[in-house]
């Protein structure tokens, strides 16, 4: 049977496949690219104008072009300070108030019990992953408040948090870009609905809600005092905005000190991003072996497994940060694209395992992976070692037998082999190692697409359900059960509106 090595005559080799940034790990060789075909893909990248896309991106150049704006969430995490330019003048200055407002609001901050946490999309993933995640540091402190996130309009996710939350020691954290969205200002306005419920008087909810945003007059209408109002700008998407304000809860929950780290572990990335030769570039390298894969074996899914509970929520973010991105037909000059995102999915591993690796396996589909991995467990418990062993065994192992498959007489036990897969290997979870496997996957979703011209940076698929929505609420909100169908509502939906608003 073909082994999926790079250097398939022999099993037993160790290809160079190894590559290195900010002590992360990254090893290729079960891509089963050979050493000439990855000399291709990078003459691919630099005919694709991969460097200068990078070097566009640093320099707060106009990328995000349907928009008009540049793309420089890596500024949030400049702790270097050094100036970034966007149409001649530096941001900088604006970025370090806003962190010397969240030290200062972390330092006098207490007595504080519950914290609820109003966002959806991306701002709510990343700070939520990172809550999360950070949760499973051993000695951490979370200074003994609850963080709780509100995102869905489903009030049981509101009721599941109100019966938690105790109204005189609960603060509330509005995240909206424009302030508009409707299932955050619903949802906050079901908040104070719930803090007035409790006798809290007008000053007590003014000093107890804070607004990320970049519509201040639009929170200040809410009721959110000037002072608790924290900046945001529209050359940071939604979905990279955790290092801005957005992530106010890790600074809240961990320390702004943690906060920092997190930071940091990103602008380690970006520097290795920016200035690393193609060939030794980590994020390059991970988008031109699933560029590969769709070239080679017209890939449409791709499964990040972290076999680290902590992680449980990445590949939630990861499905935000690369199908919303690059989740396009057109490419930046309006013309239809030959690539654009596969599928993304994935959960913690070995639960994954237990669930659609028989998929993986065994299914008609190649699906690459990446496999993620931390060299030390989450947890000082006695027996932690001994788990964690055999958790890292069991990663290596889905990898290998993925890798070369399986012979056999009967052909339910068949391996077909050959499915690709990256092992991605951190030295430790903590804050910074965080901040660097998100700013990895941010800074490959950018060069995945440089590759297929596509804008990363917009996401107008967004916008038309929401349009749609309004007529239907208003015609469910109506009650009438004789919708006719219309140039807003067609003859499907006008029936069902029928069905819901009926007694039956």
């Amino acid at each position: 049977m073909q082994t999926y090595l790079a250097h398939p005559t022999n099993r037993n080799s160790t290809p160079n496949s190894t590559h290195t940034a900010v002590d992360i790990v990254l090893d290729t060789a079960y891509q089963g690219i050979s050493d000439r075909q990855w000399q291709k893909l990078f003459i691919k990248a630099r005919a694709s104008g991969v460097e200068q896309f990078i070097a566009d991106l640093f320099a707060g150049k106009h990328i995000n072009n349907s928009e008009d704006r540049p793309a420089l969430h890596s500024a949030l995490r400049n702790l270097t300070k050094t100036p970034v330019f966007i149409d001649g003048k530096d941001v900088m200055p604006a970025v370090s108030a806003v962190w010397q407002r969240i030290e200062a609001l972390c330092n006098k901050w207490v007595g504080v019990t519950d914290v609820i946490h109003i966002g959806i999309g991306g701002s709510d993933f990343g700070p939520r992953l990172a809550i999360e995640a950070l949760a499973y540091v051993p000695g951490i402190d979370s200074r003994g408040m609850r963080m709780h996130f509100l995102a869905n309009i489903d009030t049981a996710e509101l009721a599941r948090i109100l019966a938690r939350a105790q109204p005189h020691s609960t603060r509330v954290i509005i995240v909206s870009k424009s302030f508009t969205t409707l299932e955050t200002t619903m949802n906050a306005t079901a908040v104070v609905n719930w803090l007035k419920e409790h006798n809290c008087t007008t000053g007590q909810i003014a000093r107890s809600l804070f607004a990320v945003t970049a519509n201040i007059p639009a929170a200040q209408a809410f009721g959110v005092l000037e002072d608790h109002i924290f900046p945001f700008w529209d050359w940071v998407g939604g979905r990279y905005s955790v290092w801005s304000a957005v992530g106010l809860p890790i600074a809240l929950q961990y320390g702004f000190d943690t906060f920092k780290d997190f930071l940091a572990g990103a602008e380690a990335i970006d520097l290795h991003f920016k200035n690393a030769p193609l060939e030794e570039n980590l994020p390059v390298i991970m988008a031109l072996s699933l560029l590969f894969q769709q070239e080679q074996h017209k890939i449409k899914a791709h499964a990040a497994i972290p076999y680290a509970d902590a992680l449980d929520w990445f590949p939630k973010w990861l499905q935000q940060l690369d199908m919303e991105s690059n989740g396009k037909s057109i490419d930046r000059d309006g013309k239809p694209v030959k690539h654009s995102s596969p599928v993304v999915f994935g959960s913690a591993g070995s639960n994954a395992q237990h669930s659609y690796f028989q998929l993986l396996h065994q299914g008609t589909e190649i699906i690459p992976i990446d496999f993620i991995a931390v060299r030390e467990p989450m947890s000082d418990r006695p027996e932690a070692i001994a788990h964690h062993r055999i958790l890292l065994s069991n990663c290596l192992a889905q990898a290998q037998a993925l890798a070369h498959g399986r012979d056999a007489t009967n052909p339910n036990d068949v391996y077909p082999g050959n499915r690709p897969s990256n092992l991605l290997l951190l030295p430790k979870l903590n804050a910074f190692y965080l901040g660097a496997l998100l700013a990895l996957y941010e800074n490959r979703a950018a060069t995945l697409g440089a590759l297929w011209n596509i804008n990363s940076f917009d996401q107008p698929g967004v916008e038309y359900g929401k349009i749609l929505a309004k007529p239907i609420e208003k015609a469910l909100a109506s009650d009438a059960t004789n919708i006719h169908a219309s140039v807003e509502i067609d003859a499907v939906t006008a029936a069902r509106i029928n069905f819901l608003n009926s007694k039956i």
